[in-house]
């Protein structure tokens, strides 16, 4: 419990996952002690087991954009800098992206607007991401995942962050915690109140209202 704890892994689901991982290898010491092809008997029916019945995985609504390179990263954020968009930077083999993922999914569907986009961004594939904007993914790092929120197609708050002194500080990564540190329905009554096409309708008027004058 203690190690999931400091992975971020704060749900009752992750304390049961790491809890039944810890037993399956305990177990599987304990056989091979008795009889190294007990052991390893057991190793096959765990892997089996974990094949054919995997941990249940979310699949409710989402609305992530998955950038495939930086080009593509950077030429978003300012294609149209009224548009906010949360980014996680992760990458595929930490548990606590793994444990963040359907969080994240899950605060995609419910806060996706036109104007208040989210996006994921794989630093283990794009390690040049990652340097740009100071995120370690060794395998030691505790800035995995990290979730940032650009506006006007600059960083404007991230988690984790670091202190004063510039030391990181810790946080786990829960649905509230996300809400409460980027202001996340603040943020979504703003974007309502200021809809992209409000502008367009704007426009649309002006020139509906020229022609009518030609």
């Amino acid at each position: 419990m203690i190690r999931s704890r400091k992975t971020g892994s704060v749900t009752m689901v992750n304390y049961l996952s790491a809890s039944f991982l810890y037993t399956k290898v305990a177990n599987v010491i304990l056989w091979a002690y008795s009889d190294f092809r007990y052991g390893l008997a057991f190793l096959l029916v765990c892997i089996l087991v974990s094949t054919v019945l995997p941990e249940p995985s979310y699949r409710g609504p989402e609305h992530i954009t998955y950038f495939r390179n930086m080009q593509t990263f950077e030429e978003e954020l300012v294609r149209d800098k009224r548009i906010h968009w949360i980014i996680c930077f992760y990458t595929v083999w930490n548990p606590s992206c793994v444990n963040f993922a359907p969080i994240f999914a899950e605060l995609s569907g419910e806060y996706n607007l036109e104007n208040l986009k989210f996006g994921k961004v794989d630093i283990g594939r794009f390690p040049d991401v990652a340097q740009k904007y100071r995120i370690s993914d060794s395998s030691f790092s505790r800035q995995l995942p990290t979730v940032i929120l650009f506006k006007d197609g600059k960083e404007e708050e991230r988690r984790p962050c670091g202190d004063s002194r510039g030391k990181l500080q810790k946080f786990f990564f829960s649905a509230d915690n996300i809400r409460a540190a980027f202001g996340l329905n603040q943020l979504y009554k703003e974007c309502v109140e200021n809809p992209l096409k409000k502008t367009k309708q704007i426009t649309t008027t002006v020139t509906a209202a020229v022609k009518k004058t030609q």
